[in-house]
């Protein structure tokens, strides 16, 4: 892997640069796609390619290990080729999806028991067990195991988190060194900053995390329910620690308008299931605002559905069209939503990058929050 930094903004810590691995190249600032088992919800990898040309979408360990499993996914020689997608894959660890089973898990300085959601089954992801599944995965960037904490919690908890966090990134490090990559190419690892929303565990974290001088780092525990100021905050805060010459990757973040504040921050990398589970509920983002296609004033709408014009499929689908689908329980309604919510995302992050390198960026942010942010 090779991060270049080819522009710095010069009004805020906003970056373009350009991302190197095995299966191409992704320019910066990126939004990928979640594909949390294997596909993106109601898209096809066709239009991932042609109509929202995404560079890398994500995978998600927990999701993956517990169905296919990794014995099929070894089968098929990695995930790239079960789901032919021959561009670039990250994984999650799983730390997340571990977080969001609080009723049914026990975590230990060994590791985490947790409770299947498909059948109730009992498994257990210790650091070395998560990077021998990300191992069988075969994905690009792989992340390190890591505790997400609840929103509030108290400082104590929080600290201790960060440093158990901090012990098992140096267990991957340690593991991921004595398992080879099982497919022709290599992985890049990337270890994850927690310290919740206090100041001094963020600042300790991201000096420790800068230390191991990882490809890329990323910044997690964020976007948990804590107010928008708290997550910019913390994310400046750490992204004046990351190194500048590796890629900052900023996770589960978030609306529009969090991704274009972060950008402005110095952010890298996101990745969020917004666009498409919004889609799914008949809510689309547009550079004017968002819309809820399911209201009744779309009704005889035979505008296209971005008031801009920006078309992300083939056909340029009405307002009062995809309003009918939806009304009609069609399935079709959730898949052009999907690829105009991502289409949109891919969108604003290379307009972004555009003004980046053009040095308008501030000014640009400055009227696209504005709009965006409203409700239309």
């Amino acid at each position: 892997m090779n991060f270049d930094l080819i522009k710095k903004d010069r009004d805020t810590k906003a970056r373009a640069g350009i991302i190197s691995l095995s299966h191409g190249i992704v320019e910066t600032p990126v939004f990928m796609p979640v594909g949390t088992i294997g596909t993106v919800k109601a898209v096809h990898q066709r239009e991932l390619k042609q109509d929202i040309k995404a560079d890398i979408i994500l995978g998600n360990t927990y999701h993956l290990y517990l169905r296919p499993g990794t014995d099929i996914l070894e089968q098929a020689g990695g995930l790239h080729r079960f789901m032919g997608w021959h561009r670039n894959i990250l994984t999650d660890s799983g730390g997340f999806q571990v977080y969001s089973l609080a009723d049914n898990r026990k975590i230990s300085e060994e590791g985490v028991k947790f409770k299947s959601h498909i059948d109730g089954s009992y498994h257990f992801f210790s650091p070395e067990r998560v990077m021998e599944i990300q191992r069988s995965i075969g994905a690009d960037i792989i992340m390190a195991f890591d505790e997400c904490t609840d929103y509030p919690v108290d400082y104590k908890y929080a600290k201790a988190s960060m440093e158990m966090t901090h012990r098992w990134l140096d267990r991957c490090i340690e593991h991921l060194e004595k398992i080879p990559p099982k497919y022709d190419y290599e992985q890049s690892l990337f270890p994850i900053v927690q310290g919740s929303t206090f100041k001094d565990l963020r600042i300790q974290s991201a000096e420790y995390i800068a230390s191991k001088g990882a490809d890329g780092n990323a910044i997690g525990g964020l976007s948990v329910g804590e107010p928008a100021e708290e997550m910019y905050e913390m994310t400046e805060l750490v992204c004046d620690i990351l190194p500048e010459d590796k890629p900052r990757y900023l996770m589960g973040v978030g609306t529009p308008v969090n991704i274009l504040e972060n950008i402005a921050l110095g952010v890298d990398m996101f990745d969020c299931v917004m666009p498409t589970r919004n889609a799914r509920n008949g809510m689309l983002f547009t550079a004017e605002g968002t819309i809820n296609i399911k209201n009744a004033k779309w009704k005889n709408d035979f505008s296209p559905v971005d008031p801009m014009g920006i078309t992300f499929v083939d056909t340029a689908y009405s307002k009062a069209y995809l309003r009918h689908l939806f009304a009609s329980n069609e399935f079709l309604a959730k898949q052009i939503a999907s690829v105009h919510n991502l289409g949109f995302y891919l969108w604003l992050v290379r307009e972004a990058r555009k003004h980046i390198i053009d040095g308008d960026f501030k000014t640009w942010k400055e009227q696209m929050v504005i709009k965006i942010g409203r409700r239309l």
